[in-house]
């Protein structure tokens, strides 16, 4: 089995743009905010649908990564699909880190915001410091492996639903003797 390089691209732009969608719709409906209201002092202020939103962008953009990625590879085994969907979470992650970096992290969500500190460009040159700073960092970060870590998730569940498999541990035991079947026989 190899891996289908193209199929792995799409899918991780796939999960980038549906992220972007997601971060856009959940800026336009008030759910999450770009900026520097953005920062998390005390999850008591973060809003419930701040939070459901984070964790359905970052769940269901890479659920689309990883199925997009099994149906391009055109894969009929949910372990290679399922590898598939991982290895477009490893695409993805070092790009949203990239892109957080440049600035860009506000628009897919306030999850992606503790991947990257503040720009060089925003930062206050010998300006007051913060006394939340090391609570605020410590908040995006937690936020950001929190929702990487449903990404990895979301990309191996939707690469073996493309598969068309059935993702239960019982047909995992039962394919190779349903395979090597004879035809009729079942």
């Amino acid at each position: 089995m190899g891996i289908s390089w193209s199929g792995v691209w799409v899918g991780a732009l796939s999960a980038l743009v549906s992220a972007l969608v997601f971060g856009l719709i959940g800026i336009a409906l008030g759910a999450q905010q770009i900026g520097p209201a953005q920062r998390i002092v005390s999850w008591n202020s973060f809003g419930l649908s701040a939070l459901a939103f984070s964790v359905f962008s970052a769940f269901f953009s890479l659920v689309i990564g990883g199925w997009v990625a099994g149906r391009i590879a055109g894969l009929r085994r949910s372990d290679a699909a399922m590898l598939h969907g991982a290895i477009v979470w490893l695409m993805v992650v070092p790009l949203l880190v990239a892109l957080a970096s440049l600035g860009a992290g506000g628009y897919f969500g306030g999850w992606i915001g503790g991947l990257a500190g503040t720009p060089a460009w925003a930062a206050s040159a010998g300006g007051p410091v913060d006394p939340n700073a090391a609570i605020v960092a410590r908040n995006g970060a937690l936020g950001a492996v929190t929702a990487l870590l449903l990404g990895l998730v979301g990309g191996v569940i939707g690469g073996g639903r493309a598969s068309g498999e059935p993702m239960t541990f019982t047909h995992y035991r039962t394919r190779d003797q349903v395979a090597q079947r004879p035809p009729g026989s079942h």
